[in-house]
């Protein structure tokens, strides 16, 4: 793509990164048959493609911020893009970078900016979360009076609000727990925000599932929000913040503690953006080292396990899993074998979903803000979920768990069935289907037929 910039204005970094980025895309329009956003509207402008010459136009004084800003904001950031794209445009840096300048440069209408404004004073911060959500359960008796509000954004948080009670996780302080098996080394888990109110059973199974593994778990003082949100939504001085809290607690536990051997992350989307703080960081001095450390060492989880070494599981069954590839986890890491592979070592039957490659439409926030086009997302998936047939869903991103939940069909992460298949107990989602595992067959046994031994 042919750009017209100053020298003047290329002495800028970022600018320049932008321009390089610009300059890759030869507009083939691969990107555009697998964008979700264009799929549903079919407006060249809310695709790949669009947006970059938008983003282009804007850089260029062509285009009004206000202009662009729509069009970034029905963008889910799944990056299914980048990963049709032949010519490597990096689109995530990209759009990153626009949104930025354009919440500089332009006013949105109050209440846009005041919806924004209370996601970002809220989610990121796990008691004022639960103090949320406690709200809004005592708040559900009297849906039927508050679906007539005008707030869409109140009628889509009462739908997308967990229905049953808030439980606490048995892991909730900082602290190392210890593997009672060979020991193999140390990690660090992130915590996160989100996942730890909504499901904290999550961060239990991945802790004895890692400790299965014979490694020693840590949960850091000070670490929390990965700072993706923020960073979404083009504040990238406050994701900065919440980057630098995780950083200085990760290598407050290498100089306190010892090596590390990873850092696990087992929300897809904190891991990409975990796993870019080194980019996130590059122009930093205090910071950059520091930051290429951190991402060095950050792995989802089914990647860190997909290295290690594993025993048999406990048992064997004919469970059916439909395995949903977030978005954050296909696109934005490029892990796309390793949790397939682990649930059938693990002895389940792994589904593939039609148009895998398709955004759920949970994206962060995006269910809420762009909450009529993630509904057709939503819905979308949730059929091609049930032409398959399955027993249960996994994932790997606490995101699309919440949103697949609407859905007949029990959702799980991918590590709750690998917890379960090498020793833990069995998901609470799926006790209808704890009888479906059996022992593995001792020497001289047969499989029961109808069963599969991965």
């Amino acid at each position: 793509m042919e750009t017209h910039f100053t020298l003047e204005q290329l002495r800028d970094s970022r600018l320049k990164e932008a321009e390089d980025i610009l300059r890759r895309c030869v507009h083939c329009g691969f990107c555009i048959a697998t964008c979700p956003t264009y799929l549903l509207l079919g407006d060249e402008r809310d695709s790949p493609r669009g947006r970059i010459y938008l983003t282009k136009s804007m850089l260029e004084g062509k285009a009004a911020p206000k202009q662009v800003r729509p069009h970034l904001d029905r963008c889910l950031s799944c990056y299914s893009c980048m990963t049709t794209c032949p010519s490597g445009v990096d689109y995530m840096h990209l759009s990153d970078y626009a949104r930025q300048l354009i919440e500089k440069s332009s006013m949105r209408a109050p209440n846009d900016e005041s919806r924004r404004k209370l996601l970002r004073n809220i989610l990121p911060y796990p008691k004022r979360f639960r103090l949320a959500l406690l709200a809004l359960a005592a708040a559900r008796p009297f849906r039927a009076v508050l679906s007539r509000s005008r707030s869409k954004m109140l009628n889509t948080i009462l739908e997308l609000a967990p229905k049953s009670p808030l439980r606490l996780g048995t892991y909730t302080t900082p602290q190392t727990i210890k593997t009672d098996r060979p020991r193999r080394g140390r990690v660090a888990l992130l915590s996160g925000c989100v996942q730890r109110v909504l499901r904290p059973e999550l961060n239990d199974a991945t802790i004895r599932f890692l400790n299965h593994l014979g490694y020693d778990v840590t949960l850091s003082e000070g670490e929390g929000c990965c700072g993706a949100l923020s960073l979404h939504m083009g504040k990238e001085a406050s994701a900065k913040a919440f980057a630098k809290r995780n950083i200085d607690a990760w290598h407050e536990q290498r100089d306190r503690g010892g090596p590390l051997n990873a850092i696990i992350v087992n929300t897809s989307g904190c891991g990409t953006v975990v796993k870019d703080y080194a980019h996130l960081f590059a122009g930093d001095p205090a910071y950059a080292e520091k930051a290429k450390y951190v991402s060095s060492l950050a792995k989802d989880i089914s990647e860190f396990a997909a290295q290690q070494r594993l025993y048999a599981p406990i048992g064997w069954s004919d469970i059916r899993v439909a395995y949903h590839s977030a978005c954050s986890l296909q696109h934005g890491q490029k892990i796309v074998d390793e949790p397939r592979q682990l649930l059938r070592n693990a002895g389940f039957t792994v589904l593939e979903i039609p148009e895998g490659h398709i955004c759920c439409g949970s994206a962060g926030t995006y269910n809420i803000l762009q909450s009529e086009l993630a509904k057709q997302l939503q819905e979308r998936k949730l059929q091609a979920i049930n032409s398959v047939k399955p027993d249960c869903v996994a994932t790997g991103n606490i995101g699309c768990i919440n949103q697949l939940s609407a859905g007949s069909v029990p959702v799980v992460h991918t590590v709750d069935l690998l917890d379960w298949a090498y020793g833990g107990p069995c998901p609470e989602a799926l006790k209808h289907l704890e009888g479906r595992v059996r022992p593995l067959p001792r020497e001289g046994e047969t499989v029961e037929e109808g069963y599969e031994v991965a």
